[in-house]
Parts: structure tokens; sequence; C-alpha cells
């Protein structure tokens, strides 16, 4: 169905108005929905399914907070703002946006404080020894980036900064449920089960309202100030993944929903809208629990490591498939083996790396040469090459097992960082870097905080806190 933008002249009928309608349901939109709706706002909110939550709502509930938050505090973490925005500006890289990292740096705090104040709830705990990977009860906070690995921790004061969202499982669930409510107790009108299809703009390109799609009817509503685009990501369009981010045809897993198929962006770019960083994907890869595993090393298909193992598990997800093309093997010795969390075991164990290369059908020599190289330096508590630390650098001794890492065996769970390009305080910008009037957008349908880099939480952090900018963006008050 076509997304070109309809001019104002040709709606026949307008089904229903508002100040602000917000297309989605999700994080982000409920949290436009709540300040545009508290700041005097008229507001609709359209979902395409018949629930808010989207893909919020499927999360672990990670948010990225810090600069010295009272759970870190009591956890025994000094953070501040600016400990906080070194780590995100190197680890949200290449060209990271600047503006957006300073202002989620600087305003961490307050938005913490706006989410207790809609009823979610955090823990000032860290388990040092958790898997990293899903939180378990009773933990509060943890590291969610890579901030205690090389070469985060020499770049700023490691600090953990995913707050885990309590009272329930999973925590994106329990989220959404709060904001959800929040949003429709200050006065927002949800409208489900209505998928929009296009922007309306009238004759001085002033977007006016969207036409959508209600129970196979169209259905048109009228914007009076602004339409908030909160519609998600483009991971589950395969037209615009092979356009944009063709390296992820090789997973089989997408983290997202149906409506992460990319319309929201598509509607905006029909307008004339810019787009941003839309090569840019996350991609989880959960080999790290039990934390044991992280002792062995991870592998190409060349014998070569090529990632420090103990760094964030999105950060080595990531590098597998964009820089290795999801081939990937981990080698661990048997003191340290076990099934991963998963209930994935061993593809491969052999006495020595020589027996071991042959069996996996990695060259003559590579894994020998690597390992002997790893467990040369190991042994004096060294890792030259991608400065593994203690107390996971260790020596692999025989016998040896491979675990198969490739992504046509094991879970790689990629999504879209790309999107439409927008200030700070959500106003979508058009090819000439100008607003559009009356566009704004939040949420994965934009280029966030991350671009090249990423750190689990920041979704949710990203499309709360700008969410809220676009909500009072579009409802005409100031951030």
């Amino acid at each position: 169905m076509t997304v070109a933008a309809r001019r104002a002249r040709d709606v026949g009928t307008w089904h229903d108005e508002a100040d602000v309608v917000v297309v989605g349901f999700g994080a982000a939109g409920a949290s436009a929905a709540y300040e545009a709706a508290t700041a005097g706002a008229d507001t609709v909110v359209l979902e395409r399914a018949g629930a808010p939550g989207g893909a919020a709502a499927m999360s672990d509930g990670f948010i990225y907070l810090g600069g010295g938050t009272p759970e870190q505090q009591a956890a025994g973490y000094d953070d501040s703002v600016e400990n906080m925005r070194t780590f995100l500006t190197a680890a949200c890289g290449p060209e990271p946006d600047l503006e957006k990292i300073a202002a989620y740096c600087e305003r961490s705090l307050e938005h913490r404080d706006w989410l207790l104040a809609r009823g979610v709830r955090f823990l000032g705990t860290v388990f040092p020894h958790a898997n990293g990977t899903s939180p378990v009860d009773g933990e509060g906070l943890m590291f969610t980036g890579g901030e205690n690995a090389y070469p985060y921790d020499e770049l700023a004061t490691p600090a953990p900064r995913g707050h885990v969202v309590q009272d329930g499982k999973p925590g994106g669930a329990v989220l959404m449920r709060l904001l959800a409510e929040a949003a429709e107790q200050a006065g927002a009108r949800p409208i489900l089960d209505t998928r929009a299809e296009r922007l309306v703009v009238d004759d001085e390109g002033l977007v006016v309202g969207l036409i959508a799609s209600r129970y196979g009817d169209e259905f048109a509503v009228r914007a009076r100030t602004g339409v908030v685009l909160t519609a998600g990501g483009f991971i589950n369009s395969p037209e615009m993944v092979a356009q944009y981010a063709p390296g992820v045809r090789v997973t089989a897993l997408r983290l997202g929903t149906d409506g992460d198929d990319g319309r929201g962006i598509r509607m905006a770019a029909a307008l004339g809208a810019r787009v941003k960083r839309m090569d840019a994907i996350e991609c989880a890869l959960p080999f790290n629990a039990p934390r044991s595993l992280v002792h062995g090393i991870i592998v190409n298909r060349h014998g070569q490591r090529f990632v420090n193992e103990d760094t964030y598990m999105g950060r080595v997800g990531q590098t597998s498939l964009v820089h290795q093309g999801g081939e990937a093997y981990l080698i661990v010795d048997e003191e340290h083996y076990a099934p991963n969390w998963l209930g994935i075991h061993a593809s491969w164990v052999c006495e020595t790396p020589a027996e071991l290369e042959t069996e996996i059908g990695l060259p003559v020599g590579s894994l020998v040469g690597t390992v002997a190289y790893f467990n040369e330096h190991a042994e004096r508590g060294d890792d030259p090459l991608f400065h593994k630390r203690a107390p996971v650098l260790t020596p692999l001794r025989g016998p040896l097992a491979a675990l198969d890492l490739r992504a046509s065996t094991f879970i790689y769970a990629p999504f879209t960082l790309g999107g439409l390009d927008t200030t700070v305080e959500g106003a979508v910008r058009d090819l000439d870097g100008e607003p559009i009037p009356g566009l704004f957008a939040a949420g994965r349908t934009t280029s966030g905080v991350a671009a090249q880099g990423y750190c689990s939480g920041l979704s949710l952090g990203d499309s709360t806190l700008f969410g809220r900018f676009a909500g009072r963006s579009a409802a005409g008050v100031k951030p």
C-alpha cells in the first residue's frame, strides 16, 4: 500500500481529530501521549495492534540511566553526567549524535524521577556474577554496554547503568502497563486496531493529520498541532532490510514485532524527511552464560580472534555479524565448559587445538597458532590483542570444546538502529536539515542516541525520554 502523502483538500471526511496524534502505543508513543495530554493537548494514540505494548513490552526492561542515580549510589558506584557522557560518546560511535547524548545524560536523573512518578520501581543492587543476559530476581543494576571492559574501562569510570524494572517479568511488560495507564489517565485516547498509512499535508506543507486503515476501511484523523511518529523500526521489513542492512539476512530471529515494518519511516520519507544511519544494527549474541564460558576465546572462520570476549554480548554479536558474516566459534576448555544457558551444547570436543581445528574445518595451523599465542600471554596475565581482563583471562588447557556460534546455527538477535533524522526536541528534519512543520518522531522510528554502537537499555531510555520531548513539542510546549 502506498505511503505517499495526501493533500488535505483531497480528504473527504475526517473521522476523528485531536490536537496531537501519536502513531504507535509503545514506550515512545505512551511517553509522548502522556506529555502531550498533560500539557493540555487533546491527544489521540493510534495503535495497529489490539493493545499497547510494541517491542518494549517484549523486552527484559533495562532502562539505561546514570549520572549518579540513587540506585547507583546504593550499590556503591560513583557516576556523573560527564562520566556517562564520556562513555556513551565512545560506545555509541562512530559519529554519534552528540546533542542527543548530551541531553540524554543531562536529563537522566530527572527522567529517572519521571519514571518513578509513573510507578516504575528500581533496586540499588548489583550481582557481579550474574550472566549478563536476563536479570535475576533481586538484581537492580547491570553492566549492559561493556562499561567494565576494554577500552571503555580506560576511558570512563565503570558504572552499571542498566536499571532493571521491578515487580514482574518481563520488565518491559511492566513498564508498558504503567506507561499506558499513565497516558490514558492523563486523557490520551487510544484507538486500537488502526494502522497508519500515509500523512496528510496542507498546501503549505504543514502536516495536518494522517490516513489510517481500521478494520479494512479508511480512517482519517486530523491533527490540529502535530503528528508524532513512534511506529518502531524496520527489522521486519524484508524490503528495507535488503536495501539498508543486508547483513541481517543470515539471521533467523528478528527482535521486534510485526509493527516494526518501517512504515513510519517510509511515511515521513515520502514527504521529504531525511533518514540517518539506516545501515546501523544492534545484534545480541547470548553466548556468555554461564559466565564461565567467557574464559574461552571466540574465533572466526580463519581461526583468529576478533573481539574481547568479556565485553557486552551485543558488541560481540554486532562485531560477529557485521564484520565476520556471522561465522564464529567459541573455544573453551574442560574446566570452564558448561552448556549455554539456552541449552546449547558443544558441537565438537577434542584433546588438542590441532584436532579441533580439523574437526571444525578451520585452516591448518590457524587455531593452533591462535591458542598458543593466547596461552603464552594469558600465563602472564596479559591479552595484548583484545585486553580481556582477569579473572576470566586464563590459558586454555585441553581437552577443548567448541560451540558453534555461526548465525546459521546459534541465536543472533538483531534490530535496526537507523531511522528519521530528528532534533533533540523531536522535530523531523527534511533533506535540507530543516524541521518539517507539524511532524515529530521518537523511538526506533528515529536515529537516536546510538549510532553504530549500543548498550542494552538505550532503546527504552531513548524512547521514553525523547518520546516525552516529542509529545511536548507537538503540543506546542518546550520539552
